[in-house]
């Protein structure tokens, strides 16, 4: 077989990682990739965003599947162009990638579906934003109603964050179109976690459990990132709350959008909280998390390829299963300096060599470029430290061991990542 996977982040190199293992394929290639996942595939220069240019290429190229790895062109209707041609594609339609590119339109069917949410309205006017904020009975989030690349959510604590918070985003425009609408929900109390799985418009068939560290700095302090680090499991999720998060949430949202016409194959992605009365669902994802896919892919012993190519041909998968190994794993991200704000790119990096030979890691890049024979910065995101060992304690030291022989001027990261999990085991 011959596979295509779109995207460019650290999501797309663990992918053409996991996907170029299986004995089922003979060649993976990859647009736009970088300077990484040159050595996992084949990279083409094509935008992620080109939908014309990515369906001439995989037509004339007769690929066997294309795998869409980001939210952008799956919004965009990259997954409907495909199908249309007769091309099997792993990846929701553009009907269904509504849950990720509008709030507002996920809070509706959450709220049609009987699923647990926060309580929430919708604005188009600051100043009616300010004055729901003003009789909120405690702390807000923030939402900016369209895709920002995983920025636009505020978590305000305070009246006052959450003015400043609408100004941000409705005011200002800081997260651009993306900010047409807000949507404004209670904070809820709780623990975070992600739950993704595979869903062929019927049945739901997850990976294992895993949580992402979504703010900048340890101790869950400063903005909201893409992701600054993630591992699995995550002990908050057993089996009995895997269960209910299939019951209460996973199950009734594929029933609840077939009922609007909408068959949803691919993967599906609950950003849960794990409140004392039961999950929670902060946001839908239609696409693997980043960084969660990193330590996820690394954990699974199961072959992908089958579940994704019967997906994406419209068979089922329900007698299917995705196998994890029972060692956890760690994924610590090295970012640039300033991120999630500006960045200056072009900074040689150096190690990455030294820290990929460890028994159990692998370093995966998300923003970088081959320049001569060095890799340099490319991105906010520039790698993803990735361990896995037999227990939580050793995979996290594991990481960080490997992150300390890796090096570039201004590199920025938590050292915390993993440790809910570690109080929560103890």
């Amino acid at each position: 077989m011959r596979i295509l996977v779109v995207g460019s982040g650290g999501r797309e190199h663990a992918l053409c990682w996991k996907i170029a293992v299986s004995p089922l394929v003979d060649e993976v290639f990859c647009a736009p990739g970088n300077g990484g996942i040159a050595a996992d595939a084949v990279c083409i220069d094509i935008g992620a965003d080109d939908i014309t240019g990515l369906l001439r290429f995989a037509r004339d190229n007769a690929f066997d599947l294309t795998v869409v790895g980001p939210e952008a062109p799956l919004a965009a209707g990259m997954a409907d162009a495909f199908r249309a041609e007769g091309l099997a594609v792993f990846g929701p339609e553009k009907a269904a990638a509504m849950l990720e590119g509008s709030k507002a339109f996920a809070k509706d069917v959450m709220k049609t579906c009987g699923i647990p949410t926060a309580d929430y309205q919708v604005f188009t006017d600051a100043q009616a934003a300010r004055s729901f904020i003003e009789k909120a009975p405690g702390g807000v989030v923030v939402k900016a109603d369209g895709l920002a690349a995983g920025k636009g959510v505020l978590v305000c604590a305070t009246k006052d964050e959450a003015y400043s918070a609408v100004d941000e985003v409705m005011v200002k425009r800081a997260f651009g179109a993306a900010g047409d609408l807000v949507v404004v929900e209670e904070l809820l109390a709780g623990e975070e976690a992600s739950f993704i799985a595979v869903c062929d418009g019927e049945n739901v068939l997850p990976f294992a459990s895993s949580q992402d560290h979504k703010r900048v700095f340890d101790g869950d302090q400063g903005p909201n990132t893409g992701g600054m680090g993630a591992y699995s499991p995550a002990p908050v999720v057993d089996d009995a709350m895997t269960g209910t998060v299939i019951d209460r949430i996973l199950q009734p949202l594929v029933w609840g959008l077939k009922k609007r016409g909408i068959t949803y194959r691919g993967v599906i992605y609950a950003g849960l909280m794990i409140t004392p009365e039961g999950p929670s669902v902060l946001e839908f994802n239609v696409r693997m998390g980043d960084p969660e896919t990193q330590p996820l892919l690394m954990r699974c012993a199961s072959d992908i390829v089958p579940v994704m190519l019967e997906v994406a041909q419209g068979g089922g998968i329900k007698n299917a299963r995705l196998e994890s190994s029972a060692g956890p794993s760690v994924c610590v991200v090295m970012a640039s300096e300033g991120y999630p704000g500006p960045i200056t790119k072009g900074r040689v990096i150096s190690g990455i060599d030294k820290a990929d030979a460890i028994e159990g890691v692998k370093v995966f890049h998300a923003g970088t470029r081959l320049q001569e024979s060095s890799f340099v910065t490319a991105g906010g995101r520039v790698l993803g430290v990735t361990a896995v060992a037999d227990d939580l304690t050793s995979a996290i030291e594991k990481a960080y061991r490997a992150a300390s022989m890796i090096s570039f001027a201004g590199m920025h990261f938590r050292r915390d990542i993993g440790h809910k999990a570690l109080r929560r085991l103890s």
